[in-house]
């Protein structure tokens, strides 16, 4: 089957731009997907789990977050870049789910977020656009939730790893330290303090910001044995915050030859188009 991409840049409330990359072939099942990206997690991460269910008949669409690959990453954007992690999903994922709507209205919308882009969620103001949400991994980073070396991982990288060379640069050089794409200050600076509390981001709980809890639609969520970023406990507690009384969880254990490549990031990779994303698109379907 033939695949169609194109390269898109739409406008957000606050004014910038964002990449925005659709996928589709011929076939039309009437159904979108949105997939919200992990943190400093480039788009085109997403582009072979994007295309096989664009050969399916879904339209789908990928973007960067502001201040990320095609939207606006250079070192001198970045370094004026005012975004806050909050405003990723109040304006970003915001518009995006807006632009994906409007596109195609009769379609259902089904938003696939990976990590953080789960959390946002939370802040989407076209929260009521979405008519089922797949969480891959979503999580809280409260560092105390973690276990073992882990822990002690995560209450460095919150109180020191993080916020540290942001302070000092202006951005987080997430590059120079070889983990993910550069991030803004604010918004660096706010994920250090979301994960540094117990109820993480539910700390600076604000109901005109907040609209976990009038989410009620069929909702899946992931984790996976060996993910030292998202284990168990962290994404049951994310699940726990929507006011769906429509979750499936899922702790997934793949075949023993693969518990090692599937972690945080392995569900996305096409090996895993077999174990997982069809099992996704027979959910999307029968719910």
């Amino acid at each position: 089957m033939i695949l169609v991409t194109q390269q898109i840049e739409i406008n957000t409330p606050k004014g910038h731009t964002i990449a925005v990359t659709e996928f589709h072939s011929k076939k039309n099942i009437d159904k979108t997907i949105l997939i919200s990206s992990a943190t400093g997690v480039l788009q085109k991460y997403y582009f072979k789990f994007a295309s096989y269910f664009a050969n399916l008949g879904y339209i789908v669409y990928t973007f960067d977050y502001w201040g990320i690959g095609n939207s606006g990453s250079n070192q001198n954007q970045i370094k004026l870049n005012n975004t806050t992690l909050k405003e990723w999903g109040s304006n970003d994922q915001t518009a995006v789910t807006l632009y994906a709507k409007q596109k195609n209205p009769n379609n259902e919308l089904i938003v696939v977020t990976h990590s953080i882009g789960g959390q946002i969620v939370g802040f989407n103001h076209n929260y009521t656009m979405i008519d089922k949400l797949v969480l891959v991994a979503s999580q809280s980073g409260y560092w105390n939730l973690f276990d073992g070396i882990d822990k002690l991982k995560m209450f460095l990288f919150w109180h020191l790893v993080l916020p540290l060379p942001t302070k000092l640069l202006g951005y987080f050089p997430a590059k120079k330290l070889r983990l993910f794409e550069n991030l803004p200050k604010n918004m660096a600076l706010e994920w250090s303090k979301w994960g540094k509390k117990r109820n993480y981001l539910m700390h600076y709980h604000n109901d005109k910001d907040y609209f976990f809890d009038k989410i009620n639609i069929p909702i899946l969520s992931y984790s996976f044995p060996k993910d030292s970023y998202a284990p168990k406990k962290t994404v049951d507690w994310l699940a726990n915050q929507y006011g769906s009384n429509k979750i499936k969880r899922v702790h997934y254990t793949p075949a023993k030859e693969n518990i090692n490549k599937l972690k945080h990031f392995g569900f996305f990779r096409e090996s895993f188009k077999d174990e997982l994303w069809k099992t996704t698109d027979e959910w999307i379907r029968n719910n």
